[in-house]
């Protein structure tokens, strides 16, 4: 493909994120850089609460943090009642397994590709409640098979289906739209792992028919790290859902024997919980927004498939994204070369990216006889000549590190 332009708002973007300035920032897929009106907003809260402290300026901070939720809500096509704020995406994901009493004879159905701390969950309640996990397999051209996924269906109704939206390890977009069609017409509670898909593409609650979908602050969102969020459908609300440990802040102690619950999706949340990174992950989705996701979405893909052609064309190196549909994320095998070293030498160099490795993705990387990989994952407001400068940096780094990794 010809080189990607830079935009006319490419200067804008870059003056709002200051760390552009001394580094070549390519892990966004990890932690994206803030922009200022992010860093402003957790930096004044917490000087607020220095200031009057921390039960006071929660309070005076009301309507901010209502404004906060609410610049969620409109960047998911949600409701701000449909969202609780979590430490992070595991912990949502975890509250919406929480919400359901599985046990011995229940299956999960999921894929071969789902996110290593979503797999590791499932074995866990394989282990201790003797749930039963089912992955699909994959369709030829790469990512869940949905046909495959309404035949198993078909067979065994399983009390979940889990996905993870885009893999921790690759570029690959699985079809959460399809998948979600499949089990709203089969009435099977659909939890989407999207943490890595809110801010580099647009995400609607009502197109992926989910039950639950996990989020997290730090990744594409570009907000502060120590953060996340679960919507909750109003189908899931209405049936009466909450986790296993719900607290006072999701239900009222009633009587001595009973409690009620909050009437929306707040009884997923815990009481105490980091007001300072609920502003910051609403300033996140304001910016979101007036940078214009569909806007964030063609950028930061072009210089991905951009990244994918460069790093093709280094010797040794072994492209691993595979899909009908791939996303701001590019993964490459570099010759049995440990990724890890790799990654360190090209931050010394001002370089930032990331290093999966076979336990992030145990069944993708056996299928791609990988054991490491470097991850690329550019944004919108990175450009092509950083691209065009970490891939030369990296053909260098290559030629003083010893192949090890050996699949």
């Amino acid at each position: 493909m010809s080189r990607p332009p830079d935009p006319p708002a490419l200067a804008g973007w870059r003056a709002d994120t200051p760390g552009c300035e001394r580094l070549n920032h390519l892990n966004n897929a990890g932690a994206a850089l803030m922009p200022l009106p992010v860093r402003q907003s957790v930096a004044e809260y917490l000087a607020l609460e220095s200031e009057i402290g921390g039960y006071e300026a929660a309070e005076a901070s009301d309507e901010a943090l209502r404004d906060a939720y609410a610049a969620l809500a409109r960047l998911l096509g949600a409701e701000p009642r449909n969202l609780a704020m979590q430490q992070n995406s595991t912990v949502a994901f975890a509250q919406a397994f929480a919400a359901f009493d599985l046990g011995p004879g229940d299956q999960i159905l999921t894929s071969r590709a789902d996110y290593a701390s979503n797999q590791i969950m499932y074995l866990a309640l394989a282990r201790r409640r003797g749930v039963e996990i089912v992955r699909a397999p994959d369709a030829s051209e790469g990512g869940i098979d949905p046909q495959a996924v309404r035949e198993l269906m078909a067979r065994r109704r399983p009390a979940i289906l889990a996905l993870t939206w885009v893999p921790t390890n690759s570029g690959l977009v699985q079809p959460a739209e399809t998948v979600g069609e499949i089990c709203r017409d089969a009435g099977v509670p659909y939890i989407l792992d999207a943490c890595q898909a809110v801010g580099q593409m647009p995400v609607d609650v009502r197109r992926l028919h989910c039950d639950y979908l996990a989020g997290a602050s730090r990744k594409f969102l570009r907000g502060p790290r120590g953060v996340g969020f679960l919507y909750v459908s109003d189908r899931a609300l209405d049936a009466g859902a909450y986790p296993l440990t719900v607290d006072m802040h999701g239900a009222t102690w009633s009587d001595p024997d009973d409690f009620a619950l909050a009437p929306d999706a707040r009884r997923f949340e815990s009481w105490e919980i980091a007001f300072a990174l609920v502003l910051g992950t609403g300033a996140a989705a304001e910016y979101a927004l007036a940078v214009d996701i569909e806007v964030a979405h063609q950028r930061s893909w072009t210089l991905a498939r951009y990244a994918r052609e460069r790093l093709a064309a280094i010797d040794g190196v072994r492209v691993l994204d595979r899909g009908p549909v791939l996303c701001a994320i590019a993964t490459a095998e570099l010759g049995g070369r440990p990724a890890e070293a790799v990654k360190l030498a090209l931050r010394a160099r001002g370089i930032n990216t990331s290093s999966p490795a076979r336990d992030d993705a145990v069944i993708d990387m056996d299928d791609k006889g990988a054991v490491s990989a470097l991850r690329v994952s550019p944004h919108y407001y990175n450009t092509a000549d950083e691209i065009d400068a970490a891939v030369t940096a990296l053909a260098e780094v290559m030629e003083a590190i010893e192949p090890k990794d050996r699949s």
